[in-house]
């Protein structure tokens, strides 16, 4: 099982219309995809503005063909032009234990 978590930061102006659509667009789009397990999202509270998408994966492959999807494209879409993300980082982690 893989672990991918995206590291987003938004205007805090944004913050509450990142929530929303996340939880409104983005998470039905990434839990529909082949191989995703379960998605959350997590927002910091010290800063409104970081958030932590978390989900886990079947595979390594699995996140790959997400990766080549209309549904990444779409949220790709949202937190970089729509919500004016300012750093964007994803990692993968293998779950060991």
């Amino acid at each position: 099982m893989i672990a991918r978590l995206i590291f987003l930061a938004v205007p805090d102006d944004k913050s509450l219309q990142t929530e929303h659509i996340w939880k409104k667009e983005c998470t039905p789009l990434m839990v529909q995809q082949p191989g995703c397990l379960t998605h959350q999202f997590m927002r910091n509270q010290q800063n409104p503005g970081e958030f932590i998408s978390l989900s886990f994966w079947a595979s390594m492959g699995a996140i790959e063909k997400y990766g080549d999807s209309e549904a990444r494209k779409e949220i790709q879409n949202y937190t970089r032009d729509l919500l004016g993300a300012s750093h964007v980082e994803v990692k993968t982690y293998e779950v060991i234990g």
